[in-house]
């Protein structure tokens, strides 16, 4: 299996975002994770699409954008004209989920739907046809550097069994560093959000371990 690897900005410095943006590009990364919350559905308050959209500007990497947002449908139309490649939406925000699909597709992005801590996976089946990716949150969403919920594992295991033979990437996110890598990976995850570890410390270094701990 290909495992990806996608950096999160919301760990980066923001004081020097096109600096750790390029390093994480120039370091082999597959995706640059974009973290998007509004104040609402988490309490914590990142970007929108301007920001996004300048950030498009200066690096190339595919952009994986996260909406933590309480009405995606409003933003998604924005979030795909600033650059935005992959965007997932949570299946507990107050949208209407196939619509926001539809409106994802529509632009020609990649659709994916997004499950916290305490959601349970059936909430997705009816939609498994449409999507690209999933996302299992391995922390409950809102803040960086949270520690790892060690039940997400037999989560990650059941939903790689939901997804069959069917092109869906499995992303995971929370709490992913040179412990919990192999654990994740193991359980059928496929592609990786990691925000403290990676950006703690020499990327070029913290990308290669990653793929070393990936390929034993």
């Amino acid at each position: 299996m290909n495992i990806k690897i996608a950096p999160s900005m919301l760990s980066a410095d923001f004081a020097n975002l096109e600096r750790d943006l390029k390093e994480v590009e120039k370091n082999g990364a597959d995706y640059l994770h974009v973290d998007i919350m509004d104040g609402h559905f988490v309490p914590n308050i990142t970007i929108g699409p301007d920001q996004v959209a300048q950030l498009r500007k200066v690096v190339d990497i595919p952009f994986d954008v996260h909406l933590m947002i309480t009405e995606p449908l409003k933003y998604i139309d924005q979030f795909a004209d600033a650059g935005a490649d992959i965007i997932t939406v949570h299946v507990e925000s107050d949208g209407d989920i196939q619509a926001c699909l539809d409106a994802i597709v529509k632009k020609g992005v990649r659709p994916g739907l997004v499950v916290s801590p305490d959601t349970s996976l059936t909430v997705i089946e009816p939609y498994l046809d449409q999507l690209r990716m999933i996302l299992i949150m391995c922390v409950y969403p809102g803040f960086g550097g949270q520690s790892y919920i060690p039940a997400s594992t037999a989560k990650i295991r059941a939903c790689r069994q939901m997804i069959g033979n069917r092109n869906i990437d499995l992303q995971v996110d929370g709490g992913i560093n040179f412990n919990t890598l192999t654990e994740v990976v193991a359980a059928g995850a496929n592609v990786v959000v990691s925000g403290s570890c990676l950006f703690k410390g020499d990327m070029k270094e913290n990308i290669g371990q990653f793929r070393k701990i990936i390929q034993r």
